[in-house]
């Protein structure tokens, strides 16, 4: 499957090898490089510069799939929704340049957008397949169900919570945005936010102290 398949022809980059590539060369929360800057890589991607793409790519690539998999719990569909984001961003950034939005909030809003799209695809598969019928849906990540890793257990955890505060607690502690960025990617005031933040740590102590419990 071609990352740029829906683009244009010439592009022969491979999504998947490119993922791995980026995956085994960047730790996942890293800040983007320094060099060119995001809205000026948009505004070459704006005028069809494949290389620009690339570049954009590799910038931003390792954040898009950690927030996609902290609120999907599945690596897999988190590829996924990285490419579909890269999708959007390729056929979307000459408008991105009208908005008033700053980038880091547009990128982020599009691919949480996207993990809200599957969760409610999630919540339809379910309401098909009643408690009493057998169903195998996506399974979480094997990385995410290893018990023997603290931050395992607080990723697990993660997943269990409100899918607000699950945002609030990613977007904030994981992705390091400020209040304010974060705010604007969820669409709230910041009193909201603090209150999602709030109530998403007390759900997360919870459930860290239940599971110290039951071990």
């Amino acid at each position: 499957m071609a990352l740029f398949a829906d683009y244009k022809a010439e592009v022969p980059c491979n999504y998947r090898s490119e993922l791995e590539r980026w995956r085994l060369s960047m730790k996942w929360d890293r800040a983007p490089k320094s060099g060119d800057q995001d809205e000026d890589l948009l505004g070459r991607i704006a005028a069809g510069d494949v290389s620009a793409m690339r570049m954009m790519v590799a910038r931003q690539l390792p954040r898009i799939v950690a927030v996609a998999t902290r609120m999907l719990g599945d690596a897999a569909e988190a590829e996924d929704v990285a490419q579909e984001t890269f999708l959007r961003i390729w056929r979307n950034a000459g408008g991105w340049r009208q908005r008033n939005a700053r980038f880091s909030t547009w990128v982020h809003r599009v691919a949480i957008n996207l993990c809200y799209d599957r969760l409610r695809r999630r919540k339809d598969v379910l309401a098909e397949h009643p408690p009493d019928i057998e169903y195998e849906g996506p399974a979480p990540d094997a990385d995410l169900m290893s018990e023997d890793d603290p931050s395992r257990r607080v990723e697990r955890a993660l997943q269990m919570i409100a899918s607000r505060q699950r945002e609030a607690i990613i977007l904030v502690y994981y992705q390091a945005l400020s209040n304010v960025e974060a705010a604007e990617v969820m669409d709230v005031s910041v009193d909201a936010l603090e209150s999602l933040l709030a109530r998403g740590r007390r759900s997360l102590q919870g459930l860290l102290l239940k599971d110290e419990g039951d071990g």
